[in-house]
């Protein structure tokens, strides 16, 4: 594995690897502490970004890296006309490894293609993000145990949300996913999703109107924002916004071990009284992120704790 780009470049059995390392490395903090001494990251990020450009640095200085970059295409060479492809062979000489997001779909892939060092996509524009997918899978397994026999409920912008996308194509590979889509008409799943992976692996589905509806069902609860400009006219967002909000009283039929899960960031879509529930996932979701893109650093440098011993 020299680059992650898409998700889907990662067989089942890497994605474990990598859980299960990341599992250990929250186990046993102080044997990873200098793993990527002497090892550097650079973060370049062309659009902004607070979760995935914090978290991958935080990742690599609790493994004892440095960490240099840009946070804005604004602050980088960019500014002045230099090309992506450029830049990213510029840093490969400061840097062992590169974390790139980019506003153009498929930014990191040209850019891999003359790298001397790995890079990984950490988002570009609306098409991959699979540290998310990696996130969202840890999180999974941490909190229900297991990543298949489950009824994965998601609700929201899934016409245009790159996080589900993602999530569905890793989750369709493990056994026995039922997975429910919760959405307005106009945000609904895109039909290549349900034909590319549904339909194609026989995997069990059904698209409903209101969360209320499938409550009891729900083994995992994925909530994305229901965006106002998506629609055609404010009327229809009034009429339908508040069906997409999670409150106390749509969790009222929920079962006790629901697991709620959001990309973050939240507006609106998940009342603040939620946050209590013991049920709410989300900002632990954002804290494993940090330790799965531990495990990926180090699998991508090719270095293990065993090595420093």
């Amino acid at each position: 594995m020299r680059h992650l780009i898409d998700p889907m470049d990662l067989s089942v059995e890497e994605i474990n690897h990598l859980l299960d390392l990341a599992d250990d490395i929250i186990l046993h903090k102080e044997k990873y502490q200098e793993v990527c001494k002497h090892k550097k990251l650079a973060t370049l990020f062309f659009e902004p970004s607070t979760r995935t450009r914090l978290s991958f640095e935080a990742a690599m200085m609790e493994l004892g890296g440095n960490v240099l970059g840009f946070s804005s295409a604004n602050s980088s060479s960019a500014a002045k006309g230099e090309s992506v492809s450029d830049t990213v062979r510029v840093v490969a000489g400061y840097a062992d490894i590169i974390a790139m997001r980019h506003p153009k779909e498929g930014a990191p892939y040209a850019a891999a293609r003359k790298l001397s060092v790995p890079i990984i996509n950490a988002g570009d524009g609306g098409h991959n993000h699979p540290t998310q997918t990696l996130t969202d899978l840890m999180t999974i397994r941490r909190e229900k145990g297991k990543l298949d026999n489950l009824t994965v409920g998601m609700c929201g912008d899934l016409k245009f949300g790159r996080t589900v996308h993602s999530l569905i194509k890793a989750m369709s590979r493990y056994e026995n996913i039922n997975f429910i889509m919760i959405s307005p008409e106009e945000l609904r799943l895109p039909d290549y999703i349900i034909k590319d992976v549904f339909e194609k692996k026989n995997i069990k589905y059904k698209e409903v109107r209101t969360m209320e509806e499938v409550m009891p069902e729900l083994d995992i609860l994925y909530m994305t924002r229901v965006q106002k400009e998506r629609f055609f006219n404010e009327a229809d967002y009034i009429r339908l916004k508040d069906s997409f909000i999670l409150d106390e009283r749509k969790l009222l039929d929920a079962k006790e071990d629901l697991c709620i899960m959001h990309p973050l960031p939240r507006v609106n879509e998940i009342s603040t009284k939620v946050d209590d529930d013991p049920r709410a996932c989300y900002f632990k979701q954002a804290l494993y992120g940090k330790y799965v893109r531990m495990a990926l650093i180090m699998t991508l440098l090719g270095v293990s704790a065993d090595e420093n011993r």
